[in-house]
């Protein structure tokens, strides 16, 4: 009989702990749930408006928020993908996109658990089981509660509760249940007692996560940039080849209309070998053409994260809404546009409140080099049973008040930690110093380039006109034999060079005129992706 209330206290002992690990293990999925409403509100909360939209900022494995883009990555064949929808497209599933949104979410719950250092970390826990020896067989459960807490002026409270139970069932020991309530208060008086020094490992992680929104947002107007910025790359090799197609079927014509006048005698027969030749090169420049923009399509599939085997189609009539929308020059002086990067910058404003992180690292170091005098306080209560009582026995209550203090007798360590964060300090404002510098030299130099690339794409579009008046009247007098093959050839060449030259000048103006918003900081990125002033 005796074996057997063992054999059912034990079953039932692990029955309980069986319980409660299963418990554990469902709420797990809570737990991934609980952390990402967490995270998304630090987000949310620390997120400005000035930094751009709320939208797809999420990490892959977090339901979307409204404002987020939701596309599928298949693309048909015979669709068209139009600029908006390629940008949104990247945005939605880039791999490095989706990197940086890992980060963010990251450096978000590296707060959260930084937080939880200033909230009630509870613990408990059991044991238990059966033992026996010649004299003695005991069935017996130890348990204990409690909590630790650190609050905002440096006190560290820690509250413990333990019983203990335990049941003879033969030979000298006593059965009874035995309680004891501990609680100890420890609060700084001298060194740690300033509350900005308590929280300055909460204030970073805060900053931090401030840092890092700023950051992903200037890499999403960067990435955006990018993405166009390959779109119309796309183009203009798609621009190449087309020229390259209908500079071939010009040299044909060409060739048909001189071989006519060489069968008549009305040229010679070397011209007409020459504009076979040209003929055959301009073949192998469609070729090449179509080789250079197979490739340049198949990269910018790897930007959307779609394979380079699907197929799809870019819409060539972008560039025809650049000629349209695109003005001649910057309407901007160069001293307006370095001041108000010097405003917007987030990457800026970052390095300025670096410096201000230095300088309380300078004032926690500092502190670290006095004395410490911690009050100390506590109460414990305990109370224990007799076999034949089913209740806790008499409390007996003991309470303590006391103090620690360490002298400032060996501060090495905290001095070689003091140094080196005034140190730390001198190179964050040199950082400072040296990030204005380079914003305003690429503010300099994006104005320059957006300058020199619309003189240049208004040349280069006068220039085609030009050729293409050229060719016409060329083309025309070798009709009626009044000019050679050779002068028309030459045209058609210098037409063919210059619609390659205007369809780049006039995408380099509109990558140049991306890079200049973008690095004045006054490009904001849309929900669906794409950008705005």
């Amino acid at each position: 009989m005796k074996c057997n209330y063992i054999i059912l206290k034990t079953v039932c002992l692990i029955t309980c702990i069986s319980v409660c690990l299963y418990a554990a293990g469902c709420g797990k999925h809570n737990y991934k749930k609980e952390a990402d409403e967490q995270v998304y509100n630090i987000i949310d909360r620390k997120w400005q408006d000035d930094f751009g939209s709320r939208a797809n900022y999420k990490i892959s494995d977090v339901s979307p928020s409204d404002g987020d883009i939701s596309l599928e990555r298949a693309v048909s064949a015979a669709e068209i993908l139009t600029l908006p929808h390629a940008v949104a497209l990247a945005t939605a599933h880039n791999r490095d996109y989706q990197t940086q949104k890992e980060i963010l979410y990251t450096t978000a719950l590296d707060m959260r658990l930084t937080r939880h250092d200033f909230e009630n970390r509870f613990f408990g826990g059991a044991s238990g089981g059966y033992s026996a020896n010649d004299d003695d067989e005991v069935f017996g459960l130890d348990a204990d509660f409690g909590f630790n807490r650190l609050l905002a002026t440096g006190t560290n409270i820690s509250t413990r509760l333990a019983v203990s139970w335990v049941e003879v069932l033969s030979g000298n020991l006593r059965s009874g249940l035995a309680a004891i309530f501990n609680t100890t208060v420890t609060h700084p008086l001298l060194r740690g007692a300033d509350r900005m020094i308590v929280l300055e490992d909460l204030t970073q992680a805060q900053r931090d996560v401030l840092y890092q929104i700023r950051s992903f947002n200037r890499y999403r107007k960067t990435f955006v940039v990018s993405v166009i910025s390959q779109y119309y790359g796309v183009l203009l090799r798609l621009d190449e080849v087309n020229n390259a197609r209908e500079n071939y079927d010009t040299l044909t014509a060409i060739y048909g209309l001189v071989e006519k006048l060489a069968n008549s005698g009305r040229v010679p027969l070397l011209e007409l070998d020459r504009t076979r030749q040209d003929r055959l090169k301009a073949f192998d420049t469609y070729t090449q053409a179509q080789k250079d923009y197979s490739q340049a399509l198949d990269e910018f599939k790897i930007t959307l994260s779609l394979k380079p085997t699907v197929e799809l189609r870019l819409d060539e009539s972008e560039l025809g809404s650049l000629r349209a929308s695109l003005k001649n020059e910057s309407a901007f002086s160069e001293a307006e546009v370095i001041d108000t990067a010097l405003l917007r910058r987030l990457d800026l404003a970052n390095t300025a409140d670096a410096v201000i992180d230095a300088q309380r690292k300078v004032y926690v170091a500092a502190d670290a080099l006095r004395a410490e005098l911690n009050l100390v306080g506590s109460a414990k209560a305990t109370s224990s049973g007799r076999a034949d009582r089913s209740t806790l026995g008499s409390f007996s209550d003991e309470y303590g008040l006391g103090f620690e203090l360490d002298l400032p007798l060996d501060r090495v360590p905290e001095q070689h930690v003091y140094r080196k964060a005034l140190i730390s300090l001198s190179q964050r404002q040199r950082d400072y110093d040296q990030a204005a510098d380079v914003i305003r030299l690429e503010v300099r130099q994006a104005h320059r380039d957006l300058v020199e690339a619309a003189e240049r794409y208004s040349t280069y579009a006068e220039g085609l006109e030009l050729a293409r008046k050229r060719y016409k009247n060329t083309y025309t007098l070798l009709q009626y034999g009044r000019a050679s093959s050779r002068r028309v050839l030459d045209a058609q060449d210098d037409l063919f060079d210059a619609q390659n030259a205007a369809t780049q000048a006039l995408v380099d103006y509109a990558i140049a005129n991306l890079n200049f918003y973008r690095d004045t900081g006054v490009l904001r990125v849309r929900p669906d992706g794409m950008w705005e002033l």
